[in-house]
């Protein structure tokens, strides 16, 4: 049975109090889906957009459950830097920290149910983010300190107006409130490598079946994420973006997602209880701010 979702969410108000947990939605019509149909119209597309609140185990499980149904041709995945696709074998922990994965920045094991689903499938796995010292670099550089690889990608799809007012409130926000006007500007720029890094590899996938990205709820979203660049590198694609919400949270207004998976939300302690800004910092290796995982 189809029912209808609050109109506060249909209707882009950034709320899912009262949305039963493990409820999806098609942000489109405010409708509720069954699994089955949307891992078909999922299979339907060219290329698959999976978030995560990166600390929530049912996101991970989910995104695994869509990954073994999918069969999608690689898994391009945030996790790890930009390199050659390769398969999982063997030991699912050490296949992957070869590959360049950081076991206890992520939390090991929350992902494993995603990486051991493409693992079963014998789906190539494709590391697709910016290099720690590369972020750094452009958080302190700024669209400057843009690798010549990411530029022409970066510079062929401009953020709008509103796109990017969007970023720079999560930035904001994603540190707390103390990310101030003079860091901003590098910030954003590392956000949006790290975009254009996915999608340079979301576009190198084989053809067929879906390509699927996971990635936080930031980078696959349809305004100023994966989502954005991809409607203007190649605007024939059909690309689904799933953003995975937690009941009772707020979401964005508008929702900037095709389809929004509600999961049961996680305890968790306050992540700006204490928090401060590390000092900028003066050279690629020195410690720098944190560039956030959205």
């Amino acid at each position: 049975m189809v029912a209808a979702v609050p109109l506060a969410l249909a209707t882009g108000c950034a709320s899912l109090v009262g949305t039963p947990p493990d409820t999806l939605i098609d942000v489109s019509t405010g409708r509720h889906l069954d699994r089955d149909e949307l891992l078909r119209r999922l299979a339907a597309a060219d290329v698959v957009l999976l978030g995560e609140q990166h600390d929530n185990p049912m996101h991970h499980a989910r995104r695994g459950e869509i990954i073994d149904a999918l069969r999608p041709t690689a898994v391009v995945a945030e996790q790890m830097p930009s390199g050659a696709p390769r398969r999982l074998t063997g030991d699912l922990r050490a296949a992957l920290v070869d590959a360049g994965f950081d076991a206890k920045a992520w939390g090991w094991p929350l992902h494993q149910p995603v990486f051991a689903a493409a693992a079963r499938g014998d789906v190539p796995v494709q590391g697709a983010n910016v290099t720690r010292d590369q972020a750094r670099a452009i958080a302190r550089g700024g669209e400057a300190a843009w690798p010549e690889a990411l530029r022409s990608t970066l510079e062929r799809a401009p953020l709008d107006d509103r796109s990017r007012e969007a970023l720079d409130k999560d930035l904001i926000a994603g540190h707390c409130g103390h990310l101030g006007p003079d860091r901003l500007p590098g910030m954003r720029a590392a956000q949006r490598a790290r975009d254009a890094a996915m999608v340079q590899a979301l576009l190198e996938a084989p053809a067929g079946r879906p390509a699927v990205l996971i990635a936080g709820n930031g980078h696959v979203r349809l305004d100023y994420g994966v989502g954005q660049l991809l409607a203007t590198l190649k605007p024939s694609a059909r690309v689904a973006s799933v953003g995975f919400a937690e009941a009772g949270k707020p979401l964005p207004s508008p929702i900037p997602f095709t389809y929004v998976w509600v999961t049961p939300a996680v305890k968790r302690v306050d992540p700006c209880a204490g928090f401060t800004m590390p000092p900028r910092p003066a050279s690629p290796t020195s410690a720098a701010a944190t560039v956030p995982r959205t």
